[in-house]
């Protein structure tokens, strides 16, 4: 569905039109006028109409529709596409939802396709109007800086997520009741993964945007997506760290599992070895042989609990003091 459509003019924005093909021709005949539509989660007969009317190539149409494309910026005769994964993270259960914005940028127009819960753009569209008329003066470049922008921050936010949700998981790996780990850890690590494939793959485009090399896109919006390009940059940096961390964090819990293992072996060992001494010893004297040697002293059967009681005593002060128990 339509979410929003508008022309601005200098920067300002001045009124919904009624017809897109209107609106573009009045947008192009003046120069400082461009269209900005956003969708949401369009049908492919919703698309196809807003297709014809600003002939976009359908190829760029059709990664649209299906919203399960890798971050690109791909440049076509009559317009430009980006494609910006967004992210959502659900720290209550470790999940990181993704979602998708698709962006076509022209002459005079500029397209947004968002799919997905995260990132909407309606504040983002509203900070622009409202604090940043200078920005959007560059025109559907304009657009494609704030969106980028936008997304980044929260990738920024997300870093933030992650990094307190490890310093917790790192703590509960070498607490001193501490329980196999491996099902959090291996969790996270997936989510770390997600991330890493929506926010690596947009480095190339945000370099190309940053250093000038796409046509279409105003000189004067450079700065911003260095700016952009420098977030996102400091971002692919600590996804990277952390599915290295995450590497070395399950590394300690699985030795930390296969050390408490050998403790609990140990300890049952032990105890094993120190229960033997008084079974072996009834055992023996309930082989009922009548030729026994002790069976007629008068104090045989304290004498022999006693020697039990030392011996067990015995071993458990050793295997105490070699710390099998």
């Amino acid at each position: 569905m339509i979410v929003d459509c508008a022309l601005y003019r200098a920067g300002a924005r001045i009124e919904r039109p009624q017809d897109l093909s209107e609106a573009l021709d009045a947008a192009r005949a003046r120069g400082d006028t461009f269209l900005w539509l956003g969708l949401y989660q369009p049908t492919p007969e919703e698309l196809d109409l807003v297709a014809r009317e600003l002939k976009l190539h359908p190829l760029a149409v059709e990664d649209a529709i299906k919203a399960h494309q890798r971050p690109k910026l791909e440049q076509y005769e009559d317009s430009l596409f980006c494609v910006v994964k967004t992210l959502l993270y659900r720290k209550e259960n470790t999940q990181l939802e993704t979602g998708e914005v698709a962006l076509f940028l022209g002459d005079g127009f500029a397209v947004t396709v968002r799919h997905g819960e995260a990132n909407p753009l309606h504040d983002v569209r509203l900070r622009m109007e409202q604090q940043e008329r200078d920005v959007l003066r560059h025109g559907p470049a304009s657009v494609l800086y704030a969106v980028c922008d936008a997304i980044v921050d929260t990738y920024g936010e997300i870093v933030a997520e992650i990094e307190q949700d490890l310093e917790e998981l790192e703590a509960a790996v070498f607490a001193p009741h501490r329980k196999n780990q491996a099902e959090r850890i291996y969790l996270l690590k997936r989510e770390v993964l997600e991330f890493r494939r929506a926010a690596v793959p947009l480095l190339s485009p945000m370099r190309q945007l940053a250093e000038g090399h796409v046509p279409g896109v105003a000189k004067g919006t450079r700065p911003f997506f260095r700016d952009v390009n420098d977030h996102l940059q400091r971002v692919v940096e600590a996804v990277e760290s952390f599915d290295r961390l995450l590497g070395d964090i399950l590394s300690a819990n699985l030795a930390q599992v296969s050390v408490r293992q050998n403790d609990d072996l140990r300890k049952i060992s032990a105890w094993v070895a120190i229960i033997a001494v008084p079974t072996m010893v009834a055992g023996i004297y309930g082989m009922n042989f009548e030729h026994m040697p002790e069976l007629k002293l008068q104090y045989g059967y304290p004498l022999v609990l006693l020697l039990m009681l030392t011996v067990c005593a015995a071993l458990y002060r050793w295997f105490k003091r070699s710390g099998w128990l």
